[in-house]
């Protein structure tokens, strides 16, 4: 994509990689509690979305009160305490009541109350063996957790460089953060100074739309998708939301992936900037 070097993605059979998102998913939730708990919290819950370490190749918190941030890598799943009193603990044949048992001493250690970490997501996630008591069997994941962190790697390369080029064109684009509830890298652009007209550009690492990681780039309140021109990278998605997707399928196959992917989201964002312009003032 021209700023950095993209780190080339190999087709992993999709259960597998299916399988690894999932563990992936349930192990982040001990961010988001942590950080549910321990870190000022805001209005738009934003207080509880992570930042992605591309020399940890993993997520991590805003700071916790001592200034030390929990943090997940995703090759392996290995859970990490970064800052003073460092330490980690790999997921692998651990279960949910390990994770929590582990953190709660690292944070009783801090003066931090370790029942705070008990309070009730204020989300369901995906059913999972893992989230249903069962343990991190992650043996047979080690290359789809790989790649899955390739996947991350390269979205948050790709989403900042595009998010650069946005705020320089004068749009107010967050930094990229990544939500525990849907496990997604995501910037959101508002277009007007109520907050009603949004763009959102990010990466998913797949859900039950699509079973495998895609790009997307989304308009709201958005007209119909066939009102949009068609796109020569990915496809315009219009079931419960609006959006142009490029699917891994697409990128895997495509000759050059970091650039397929940056011409995918310029092209998209370009086409959503022109059509909320064409919006009746209100």
């Amino acid at each position: 994509m021209g700023k950095w070097l993209w780190k080339p993605l190999r087709a992993i059979e999709r259960g597998r990689l299916s399988e690894a998102r999932l563990a992936a998913h349930c192990a982040v939730q001990w961010l988001a509690r942590a950080a549910r708990a321990y870190v000022p919290p805001r209005a738009d819950d934003s207080h509880t979305n992570l930042g992605w370490d591309q020399a940890l190749g993993g997520l991590t918190t805003h700071p916790l009160p001592d200034g030390s941030r929990l943090a997940l890598r995703l090759a392996g799943l290995t859970m990490k305490l970064l800052g003073a009193d460092a330490s980690e603990l790999s997921l692998q044949d651990r279960s949910d009541a390990d994770i929590r048992a582990w953190l709660a001493s690292c944070l009783s250690a801090k003066g931090l109350n370790p029942f705070a970490l008990d309070k009730t997501l204020p989300y369901d996630l995906p059913v999972s063996a893992i989230g249903n008591g069962g343990r991190y069997l992650l043996d047979h994941l080690e290359p789809a957790l790989g790649e899955l962190a390739r996947w991350y790697a390269n979205a948050s390369r790709a989403l900042d460089d595009l998010r650069a080029d946005l705020v320089a064109s004068g749009l107010r684009a967050p930094p990229v953060r990544c939500w525990p509830h849907h496990f997604d890298l995501d910037t959101l652009v508002y277009f007007d100074a109520q907050n009603t007209r949004s763009m959102g550009v990010g990466f998913s690492p797949g859900d039950h739309y699509y079973d495998e990681p895609y790009f997307y780039v989304s308009l709201y309140p958005a007209p119909a998708a066939t009102t949009f021109p068609a796109l020569s990278f990915g496809h315009w998605h219009s079931h419960d939301f609006t959006a142009a997707i490029a699917t891994a399928g697409r990128i895997l196959d495509a000759s050059d992936q970091g650039a397929g992917v940056g011409s995918f989201l310029r092209s998209a964002t370009d086409i959503i900037i022109d059509a909320q312009s064409k919006q009746p003032a209100e």
